[in-house]
Formats: structure tokens, sequence, C-alpha cells
């Protein structure tokens, strides 16, 4: 089972592409989202694309991701450093799709869009993978070893491939 099943909303007319990504305190998974969904959109020559994170909670606000997360990221060099905050009701009118890392995040992103047009933007970073169809959420890795950042960060490559993919397709 995804996290969503549901089609992808439409892009707005005259903005640039907007992606935030979502996990539950935006110190692991959502800023290494950011970080690996960036470098792989400027390797590829489109940067034109508005990159960022949250987190539902606000526990870890204004803090740099986990030192774990950051050393990890930047072995396979990506520069993970951007800060803490807690997604806003704002970020459903400012983005075009948020992508949530796990069955919770999703539940609780459909709870805070207040409408269907907002709903339809929240999207399941996992549906986008396509080298780990056994996974069907990025794993928090917070709470465990080095092998949870490596497969957090196994699975969010595989998952930004995809959805670079996608976004090249809706242009």
């Amino acid at each position: 089972m995804n996290c969503n099943n549901q089609a992808h909303s439409s892009l707005k007319k005259d903005d640039r592409i907007s992606i935030l990504f979502v996990c539950l305190g935006n110190i692991c998974r959502s800023p290494a989202a950011e970080a690996i969904m960036r470098k792989k959109l400027e390797d590829a020559g489109n940067a034109d694309i508005i990159i960022d994170s949250a987190g539902i909670g606000s526990w870890h606000e204004g803090q740099l991701p986990d030192r774990r997360m950051r050393e990890h990221g930047a072995r396979r060099g990506y520069d993970i450093s951007s800060r803490a905050r807690q997604i806003k009701t704002a970020d459903f009118a400012r983005f075009d799709y948020i992508f949530g890392m796990d069955h919770e995040n999703m539940a609780d992103l459909k709870r805070l869009a207040r409408n269907d047009e907002e709903r339809r933007k929240v999207l399941c970073t996992a549906d986008f993978m396509t080298r780990h169809a056994d996974y069907d959420t990025v794993p928090d890795p917070y709470y465990g070893g080095a092998d949870g950042f490596e497969l957090a960060l196994d699975l969010i490559e595989d998952a930004c491939d995809g959805i670079a993919e996608w976004l090249a397709k809706r242009k």
C-alpha cells in the first residue's frame, strides 16, 4: 500500500515549480530530500525549481539537520544544511507539491490542508521510487544506526530521481 494513491495536482500557471519535503521534525529525511533534489536538479541544469523542507512538529526549529544525516549525506556529495522549521498552513498556498515521507506525515499533512485543492498537493515521496518497490515509505532513521541513514538516503535518491523525471514531463 502506497502512502498516497490519488492523482497529482496541476501546476500554478505563472510561477516556478515549488516543492516542499516534509518529515516529522525536519532534521533527517526532509532536509536530506531538499539537498538531494537540489543537487540532482542543479547537476541536470534545472535549478529553476524552488525546493524547501519542513517538519510536522516544531521541536527542532532553527536547528541544523541531525549530525549523522549530514555526515552520511556529505559522503555522497550532499550539503544537508538547511535549518529546521515547522510547516505552516501558508505553505499549502506557497508550494505546488508537498511530499510526505511516511504514512503518519501524510495523514498529518492532509489534516493540515484546508480544502481539497490543498490536499491534492500532498504526495507520498515513496510513490516516486522505482528501484525500491518493496518500500512504501521512507523510514525515519533517527532512532537507529548508520544503516538506517544509508537506507533513508538510498530511498530518497530513488524518489528524487522519480520526482525529477515526473516534473520534467509536467513542464
